[in-house]
């Protein structure tokens, strides 16, 4: 897990105002009803009926936060990890999760043990990340569930348990997580905690792939290269490596290289090939340094 993003079109929507209209809530804001403030954050921080702002989202979270509204602290923390409408700081990110999560909110717990997880902006800790993971899961956040399967698989903080880590990311992708799907369609692949099933791994990536798992579509492509629970099909592969690189995975993007360097399910272009070479260089991989290298020198 390399990345802390709090869905909150998803995990916010069980505190909303039942007047999602901008401008009733700036009026209810105003008057002092701090749960409008959170929810005309959350339209800024999505865009969803106003014009994207998180500069604004940031200074109505914190009056929420303020005035006692756990969930503004929570979506404030979200913008200090993310560096989005204030300057990036994840120790005032796990502070103001602290503060959701002592107040009872368990979004805030599951979050905060994902900062204890990574080790930004507190000292690194699994322990306590698969406590507040463990709260935050028992409590329904799916979120909260698949970092402790996570924690489960590696064995980091918890004993390492396949079978429980499968439970957990199965509960965390029946409450909407999609991280979970991709995790536990992995599980299936590699036949850990579960029985191998090809056809249920490429189900679960495939799910996993269209709530915006870039990883996951990459998987999936790599089924569909070798023929693993789908038939072979090179040209859905290379879609499939298109729609991860284009999210951002980087191995995605070397994958989809090879392709177009050997002309499988694409037309033969050494240009195109050392373009997502490139490109998976410029994201951090250094197969894909070495591979635009490699070209380079033709």
């Amino acid at each position: 897990m390399t990345k802390i993003i709090w869905i909150v079109a998803l995990l916010f929507s069980v505190i909303v105002a039942k007047d999602m209209d901008p401008k009733k809530l700036e009026s209810s804001c105003d008057n002092g009803d701090m749960g409008a403030c959170f929810s005309l954050g959350k339209l800024y921080y999505t865009g969803e009926g106003v014009k994207q702002n998180y500069q604004k989202a940031a200074e109505l979270s914190k009056k929420a936060c303020d005035g006692g509204e756990l969930y503004g602290c929570g979506l404030l923390g979200t913008l200090y990890a993310e560096g989005k409408g204030v300057r990036q700081n994840y120790q005032k990110a796990s502070e103001l999760y602290q503060k959701s999560c002592d107040g009872g909110n368990l979004l805030g717990c599951g979050f905060l043990g994902a900062l204890y997880y990574e080790g930004k902006g507190v000292r690194q800790n699994y322990q306590k990340a698969a406590e507040l993971s463990k709260k935050a899961c028992d409590g329904g956040n799916p979120y909260g569930c698949g970092i402790l399967g996570t924690l489960y698989y590696k064995g980091e903080g918890v004993k390492q348990n396949y079978q429980k880590a499968s439970e957990l990311y199965q509960k965390a992708c029946d409450g909407g997580e999609p991280y979970g799907c991709g995790l536990l369609g992995t599980l299936y692949a590699e036949g850990k905690g579960v029985k191998q099933n090809y056809q249920k791994a490429s189900e679960l990536y495939q799910k996993a792939c269209d709530g915006g798992e870039p990883y996951s579509c990459n998987l999936l492509g790599r089924l569909y290269y070798d023929g693993k629970g789908v038939k072979q099909n090179y040209q859905k592969a290379a879609e499939l490596y298109q729609k991860a690189c284009d999210g951002g995975d980087p191995y995605g993007c070397v994958l989809l290289g090879i392709l177009y360097e050997v002309g499988e399910g694409v037309r033969q272009d050494y240009a195109i090939a050392k373009e997502y070479y490139g490109k998976a260089c410029d994201l951090g991989d250094q197969l894909g340094c070495d591979y635009y290298k490699r070209l380079n020198n033709r």
